[in-house]
């Protein structure tokens, strides 16, 4: 009566866990400071909220799966 039970695979190889973090956190970190730069730089009057919103946003996916991937990599399964 039982049914048998699949075992759940991960879709990345646990070997490009820490290559993963790495690439992830250093394209995190190069967008936000393009952000930070274009904050800097663009006068008040002339931002786009679009572009903002739009980068923050790329920023903020690549960081976090960058720190999903460098917690998964130290052993810290989430």
């Amino acid at each position: 009566m039982a049914q048998a039970v699949n075992a759940i695979y991960s879709p990345v190889s646990e070997a490009w866990y820490p290559t993963l973090a790495m690439l992830l956190l250093i394209v995190g970190l190069v967008i936000t400071a393009n952000f930070f730069i274009y904050e800097a730089t663009v006068s008040k009057f002339s931002r786009s909220l679009t572009r903002e919103v739009v980068t923050g946003g790329f920023a903020s996916v690549f960081l976090g799966f960058g720190s999903l991937f460098l917690l998964l990599a130290v052993g810290v399964y989430v």
